[in-house]
């Protein structure tokens, strides 16, 4: 069974696909999240806040959320420990 995490709002990601988190502030984080708005591959979750973390997912898609990368982190571990 899929791993799934809440990234915030009630938005859920398969957390075996998530690559990497990365936090926004570098310019390297910027371009790609330029260029994934650009190429539709950005799927926004912060219902209007500010973006706090990104997760590169397998299939080249970001998403974007208003949750930290510490706390996206934590509900990763937690769930892994807990096997949900």
């Amino acid at each position: 069974m899929n791993k799934l995490i809440n990234v915030g709002f009630g938005n859920i990601v398969n957390a075996d696909k998530i690559i990497a988190i990365i936090m926004p502030d570098s310019a390297p984080a910027k371009r790609l999240m330029q260029n994934a708005k650009k190429s539709g591959t950005a799927i926004d979750a912060t219902h209007g806040r500010k973006i706090q973390s990104c997760l590169i997912m397998e299939g080249s898609q970001v998403v974007f959320s208003a949750l930290t990368t510490e706390t996206i982190v934590e509900r990763l571990s937690d769930s892994k420990e807990t096997g949900s």
